[in-house]
């Protein structure tokens, strides 16, 4: 099998790159359309904004939309936010890719942000959270989705107020917490998300 860390050039790839390598993963960082085309997964990591994440991949944009019932797309933090259709960071709309209804929006006013460490992630049926033990997670952001679909929130988190912390649709997924960064139970996820693609 063959990975794709998609890179938009907003942070260090590294982690999550090394994650997926120490599980005997082919994993490149590319943005590259022979790569996205010959990738059994895509995943778009989770450091920098929403704006500039979308200015890097706007040419793109059309091939990662044609091909998404095509691949495994697994979005890490800021890459769960880009799935869906707009997000209000950087005091403008800025338009995702819109693989998933709904909105990216700030978390409320009473909480520190970003909300950033450790934090347990309540359990909705998620398949990436299979043989998990203890559901905690790094976490590292001020932003938050907000599903149009319910049923697709596979796992929540409480800070402030609760929020979808894992999402699951199809062959999509998305992880509001950075498992590369979240010790054993992180490799878990991670394994659960290659054993889905390998299917």
């Amino acid at each position: 099998m063959k990975f794709t860390i998609l890179d938009y050039s907003v942070g260090n790839l590294f982690s999550i790159t090394n994650a997926f390598r120490k599980e005997g993963i082919d994993t490149v960082i590319s943005s590259s359309i022979r790569d996205l085309y010959e990738s059994d997964a895509i995943i778009l990591p989770g450091v920098g904004s929403f704006p500039a994440a979308m200015k890097k991949i706007k040419d793109i944009k059309k091939i990662l939309i044609e091909i998404k019932k095509e691949k495994y797309f697994l979005g890490v933090c800021l890459g769960l936010q880009l799935f869906f259709e707009n997000s209000t960071e950087g005091r403008t709309l800025t338009q995702g890719l819109g693989f998933l209804e709904g909105r990216v929006d700030e978390l409320p006013d009473n909480v520190k942000k970003p909300h950033m460490g450790w934090n347990k992630v309540n359990d909705k049926g998620s398949i990436l959270l299979e043989d998990v033990d203890f559901s905690y997670f790094y976490f590292a952001h001020s932003y938050i989705v907000f599903p149009k679909d319910k049923e697709i929130i596979r796992g929540s988190t409480y800070y402030g107020v609760e929020f979808p912390s894992i999402i699951e649709k199809d062959n999509i997924f998305g992880t509001q917490f950075h498992p590369e960064k979240s010790g054993r139970d992180g490799r878990k996820v991670i394994k659960n998300f290659i054993r889905k693609v390998r299917g």
